[in-house]
């Protein structure tokens, strides 16, 4: 299946990653003998493509991809700029559980997944920022645990940082982990939506990134396409929504 383009030209290129898709060569890609979406798009578009940020692999979105080496830098530049540079911002979509606030700023480091190969100090939490917006509300008639029905919310999350598993670091840190995440997650809401929503992805979406054109200077804004993550949230909108 092909991979869709979001956005084209001869500097660079932004794609809809699907949800399971690894991004990069690695290990669990090698064991699965599965095709990253590196090893696809280069086979799709017959050239290199240099990855310019990432996506955890159960996330589906907009992913940025450079076309020539010397862009790769560029780009990658804006993304690591510090909190308050405007040149970059990611947008994403996240279903998580019980009613979110109606807007927050989360500044909780980031711990990361220990690496025996790291130092510690590589090993350490890093600062990181998340803003928080809620955009709808959800109860659904099904018991989870003690309580007779089961809440969640629609949130728009914007990472102010770029640290690994921020997003489902700092959704567990508030007790609203993201419906889905097997690791941050909670096992029983998980699969209360694998039963009743038909729904075993992490329900996190790269749903818009802003950035500038490294040659152009031009403002871009491209968004992803829909996909599963809209299905889901569409029937939740239609069933379940709730107006508190």
């Amino acid at each position: 299946m092909l991979i869709d383009i979001l956005y084209q030209d001869d500097d660079m290129l932004a794609v809809h990653k699907p949800a399971k898709c690894l991004v990069h060569p690695s290990q669990i890609a090698t064991q699965e003998q599965e095709l990253t979406l590196v090893e696809r798009l280069e086979s799709q578009l017959q050239q290199k493509v240099f990855p310019v940020h990432r996506l955890d692999r159960p996330t589906s979105g907009v992913l940025l991809f450079a076309l020539k080496a010397s862009i790769a830098p560029l780009l990658q530049q804006q993304f690591q700029a510090e909190a308050d540079d405007e040149r970059v911002k990611k947008h994403y979509l996240a279903v998580v559980r019980g009613f979110a606030p109606e807007q927050q700023v989360i500044d909780h480091p980031a711990k990361p997944i220990r690496d025996k190969r790291l130092s510690a100090s590589q090993n350490a939490p890093k600062p990181a920022q998340t803003h928080l917006s809620c955009r709808a509300k959800y109860e659904l008639p099904f018991s989870v645990d003690r309580y007779p029905s089961s809440r969640y919310s629609l949130v728009e999350l914007q990472p102010l940082t770029g640290r690994k598993h921020q997003l489902r670091y700092h959704m567990k840190h508030i007790a609203r982990p993201i419906i889905g995440d097997p690791r941050y997650g909670k096992r029983l809401h998980n699969q209360l939506f694998c039963d009743r929503l038909e729904s075993s992805r992490l329900l996190l979406k790269a749903q818009q990134l802003e950035l500038m054109h490294p040659v152009h200077d031009e403002r871009l804004i491209i968004s992803a396409n829909k996909d599963d993550f809209d299905l889901v949230v569409e029937r939740l909108d239609r069933l379940y929504q709730v107006s508190v």
